[in-house]
């Protein structure tokens, strides 16, 4: 249990608050930054760290660990003398102001934060898998049932059954198709919810016999020998089962999505889209010096692109400077002047 004191809290790890610490620094202010997961990276080091990414500027393609590991470059200048500290593992929980106008932020490690602005940059905020309701499926977690790729080559000349028909599942199938030994899609249905040009791929590589598609069939069971999976029970809509030879299970159902304790500290929050409401072209809430920036924020013709979060974070840091520096006149400068 620490106490911190800060210019910027940053709530948030993943692009856009790694780039955030960036921003703030090149502005002269230290940070500090709270993340759920238990390392950088938010979402493309949790659900897709070996997966491309087509839209970063300046990047025809990029895998998302590459794309991390660049911001964390971008933004090691301006981790020294106590800013950019990363507190990982650990959620903010209350909020309060005191009469100085800081805020004052309690984290599920004990910690204080004393800071002067805060930027949210939460994504989906706190998220989990959405697990298939299979006895015991607990025992076969992290062994041989996952809800996230991390290390691929785990999966190397295995057979491996994966359900669900979004556009994880579909790409997976897609990728891992080049070294499993045998791939089974399972889906209750024919259609799926991926990306076109990914369905077409995937049902090309089902005519090549790379892909077996299960359809239309859902789990029912799990067989092994405690963590170790064994085979894959499916039932299709008639009740009709059919049980598959597997190494491992791949379930991709979506993830369950919270703000957590953000939900009650006052501000205006959107529950169709689990987001913050926020005024252009600032990025601030209903609460002044508490700025939301990336897929958190929400406001008329929102685009969720990492590329849009960092544009937030620059203008949202830019505001914050008269939270931060109040009796400072604040001049723009690019970067090519520094």
């Amino acid at each position: 249990m620490q106490t911190y004191n800060t210019d910027i809290l940053i709530v948030g790890a993943g692009p856009v608050g790694i780039f955030s610490v960036y921003q703030a620094g090149f502005l002269g202010m230290k940070t500090i930054v709270v993340d759920a997961l238990a390392e950088i990276g938010g979402q493309p080091i949790a659900l897709y760290p070996n997966k491309y990414i087509y839209d970063i500027p300046a990047y025809p393609k990029i895998q998302a660990a590459d794309l991390i590991e660049k911001l964390i470059q971008q933004a090691t200048p301006f981790m020294k003398d106590g800013s950019g500290v990363f507190l990982l593992n650990s959620q903010v929980l209350e909020l309060s102001r005191g009469e100085d106008k800081q805020f004052c932020v309690k984290t599920s490690m004990g910690d204080t934060i004393y800071a002067k602005a805060i930027v949210i940059c939460a994504g989906a905020g706190a998220f989990g898998p959405n697990r298939p309701p299979l006895e015991n499926i607990e025992n076969f977690e992290g062994q041989s049932v996952h809800y996230f790729v991390k290390n691929p080559e785990i999966f190397r000349d295995k057979n491996i059954v994966i359900a669900g028909g979004g556009d994880s599942a579909v790409d997976w199938a897609i990728e891992l198709s080049n070294i499993a030994k045998k791939i089974y899609m399972v889906h209750r249905r024919d259609s799926f919810r991926a990306a076109p040009a990914s369905v077409e791929q995937l049902k090309k590589l089902a005519d090549e016999s790379k892909i077996d598609m299960v359809i239309p069939f859902m789990l029912d069971g799990l067989k092994g020998d405690g963590k170790i999976l064994k085979s894959v029970i499916l039932k299709d809509l008639d009740d009709n089962k059919k049980e598959i030879e597997a190494d491992h299970l791949l379930a991709f159902f979506g993830l369950s999505r919270s703000l957590g304790e953000l939900e009650n500290w006052g501000f205006k929050i959107n529950k169709l889209h689990s987001s913050i409401e926020v005024n252009l072209p600032t990025c601030e809430t209903a609460i002044d010096g508490i700025f939301a920036v990336g897929d958190v924020a929400q406001y008329e013709h929102k685009l969720k692109l990492i590329s849009t979060g960092f544009a937030e974070s620059s203008m949202a840091l830019h505001a914050a400077w008269k939270y931060v520096f109040p009796d400072k006149p604040f001049h723009f400068v690019h970067s090519t002047s520094k």
